[in-house]
């Protein structure tokens, strides 16, 4: 199952209470205040971990809590602070509050970390409230409480090329073709439910990331179909790879569809509409494939892939082309 939007909450832990204590020995009369501090509750902290790919393990626990610092004791001894709670997360995954809305941190790269809330500190004993004037102090102070915090955690995949289209235009396809991810393929639309990476090789040492998402439909950009929950995800790909349908099996026509999904990106975020794009006809072993590549590469003035993903046809020039733009500096 995958996860790419989850609320939790969240609550560090409270400062352990400082503690009032006198000494007490056979031969130290008087010993005076001798009540430890506590210790610092544990903080809670979100970390970008390239192993996790999804946020499944949030959405079965929604409420999670650190562990509250240990009181101080007598001997002037401070209490522990506790350990903090760390919570794996993808990468790519932002955090933002709930409650006031705005972003807390983006989690781009492996490693990076946020703590999201800050354990109480601990208590005062008695010790620290010795005086001149008071020198057997009775009181200490407790433990502060933990921040609490309600977030809202969303992934957004960090791939370098990220695939669009309408429903059945074969993307599943390509990406099994090419990688080996195996994404969900059948022979009519909405296939794919939710977005899969994969990792295409380009040679032995180097090799790129694509990502499939959901078809779209008109109105997505708006929240319409699926994907509007999923459209987040091509915000970070480098180049967009275009893929449309020759012949849809609902009649439509090729050149209107590829106008339709263009528009929702812009609609979504208009930087994906500056978004790098590389063009692709599908299908390329069905009449009139040509043809459709014809009309979109004079009509766009630029080069329009023909491929096949059940004949391999085009697609080693189209991964080539797409290697020498992630990789400007290889003599291609």
């Amino acid at each position: 199952m995958f996860v790419d939007e989850v609320e939790i909450e969240l609550e560090a832990g409270k400062g352990g209470d400082g503690c009032v204590s006198f000494r007490r020995e056979k031969y130290v009369p008087r010993g005076g205040p001798d009540g430890g501090d506590g210790g610092r509750g544990g903080n809670i902290v979100l970390r970008a971990n390239e192993n996790v790919g999804s946020l499944i393990h949030l959405s079965q626990q929604k409420r999670w809590k650190a562990a509250n610092g240990v009181a101080g004791s007598g001997a002037k001894r401070h209490g522990a602070g506790a350990e903090d709670l760390l919570i794996d997360v993808p990468v790519g995954t932002i955090v933002i509050d709930q409650q006031h809305g705005f972003l807390l941190k983006d989690l781009a790269t492996a490693g990076d970390e946020v703590a999201v809330c800050r354990g109480g500190k601990g208590g005062k004993g008695n010790t620290r409230f010795k005086t001149a004037t008071n020198r057997a102090p009775r009181v200490a102070t407790p433990g502060e409480e933990g921040e609490r915090r309600h977030v809202r955690l969303e992934l957004k995949m960090i791939a370098d090329i990220g695939l669009v289209g309408k429903p059945n235009a074969g993307k599943s396809t390509l990406l099994s073709r090419v990688s080996a991810a195996r994404p969900e393929i059948a022979p009519y639309p909405f296939t794919t439910k939710h977005p899969h990476l994969g990792i295409v090789a380009i040679d032995r040492d180097r090799s790129f990331v694509m990502a499939d998402i959901p078809g779209l439909i008109e109105g997505a950009g708006k929240g319409v179909g699926l994907g509007h929950d999923f459209l987040r995800h091509i915000q970070r790909a480098g180049f967009l790879l275009h893929l449309v349908e020759p012949a849809p099996a609902d009649g439509s026509d090729p050149w209107t569809n590829y106008e339709t999904i263009r528009k929702e990106l812009v609609d979504y975020d208009v930087a994906l509409g500056e978004r790098p794009e590389f063009l692709a006809i599908t299908k390329a072993d069905i009449p009139g494939a040509v043809e459709v590549r014809d009309l979109f590469s004079a009509r766009l003035d630029k080069d329009v892939f023909l491929i096949s993903a059940a004949t391999g046809q085009g697609i080693p020039e189209l991964i080539g082309m797409i290697a020498k733009h992630l990789t400007p500096k290889h003599d291609w």
